[in-house]
């Protein structure tokens, strides 16, 4: 009897380290940047919502579904580049991806240096100096961009151990990783290009729309007209840019929804959202049904 319940513990315990998988991602730290610390995680009651800060070492976390489809998304939670709304933005995500049979990472990309608390320092500098926020923010953005080609270059270099298509893989964000998002979507090369973008309420002020790449991927995009920061406007603008260009993208934009609603449930139509993203993926044969 002893031997089968260590057996089982044993069982319990491979599953979950594998649930666990976590991976570091290549990367070089700016002499011009340092972090002091490790990064944290803890519970923002300012944000209402699990989160990250003092990222200096990318990793991602990788959710394997029962029976992968061999789609991948990699998913770059957001938090104005000072924290990851990692619960919301992150892992929930990737819980309800790992459902329809989709591969999910999610991406711990490199944030601003913060102290013990960086909810608390973006929300005073946005109380009382905004214009720091873009200016400790513009550095550490092409750090968190060059973290999002990384894990896209590794998950296709390793697209056999995880079960996926090297041609199916996707790069979705909120907020912030929104912006990284953009980023992925301007930078790539052929080892690190996404098949597909997914912004949601991009942060289009700190990575204005641009042309797309000639080559570019289908994107579809997710935000609310009355997101308070004012997003709606730069993901038209950003969904016009793909248009124009001739591009396949979508554009789900929802009367009410705020700002940062990711997983959470408020009772509208937005919180569907991940489901409309589904239903566009096998639209576009980028999932199968």
């Amino acid at each position: 009897m002893k031997k089968i319940t260590f057996l089982l513990s044993c069982l319990v315990l491979i599953q979950f380290t594998i649930a666990q998988e976590i991976v570091e991602l290549a990367h070089e730290n700016p002499r011009d940047i340092s972090w002091k610390g490790p990064e944290k995680q803890y519970y923002s009651k300012i944000w209402d919502n699990e989160v990250v800060t003092n990222v200096s070492v990318p990793t991602m976390r990788v959710f394997r579904p029962e029976s992968p489809n061999g789609t991948s998304v990699i998913v770059a939670p957001g938090g104005g580049l000072y924290a990851l709304s990692i619960l919301s933005e992150g892992n929930h995500v990737a819980e309800w991806l790992n459902k329809k049979g989709i591969t999910a990472f999610v991406l711990k990309y490199r944030l601003v240096p913060t102290g013990e608390d960086g909810v608390k320092e973006i929300t005073d500098l946005g109380n009382s100096n905004p214009m720091e926020i873009g200016r400790q923010v513009q550095p550490v953005l092409p750090l968190s961009i060059a973290d999002g080609l990384t894990a896209i270059a590794y998950v296709r270099k390793n697209a056999k151990k995880y079960a996926i298509d090297p041609d199916k893989i996707g790069f979705m964000g909120f907020s912030a990783g929104g912006a990284v998002t953009m980023g992925v979507g301007y930078n790539y090369t052929e080892a690190n290009r996404p098949d597909f973008l997914v912004p949601v309420y991009p942060w289009t002020t700190v990575l204005p729309p641009n042309d797309p790449p000639s080559d570019a991927p289908p994107m579809l995009i997710v935000c609310a007209t009355d997101d308070p920061l004012g997003l709606a406007s730069g993901s038209i603008e950003l969904y016009s840019k793909w248009f124009s260009a001739k591009k396949p993208v979508g554009l789900h934009m929802y009367a009410k929804g705020g700002h940062g609603f990711g997983m959470k449930e408020q009772g509208l139509p937005s919180d569907s959202w991940i489901q409309r993203f589904y239903d566009w993926s096998v639209a576009e044969g980028i999932t199968a049904p």
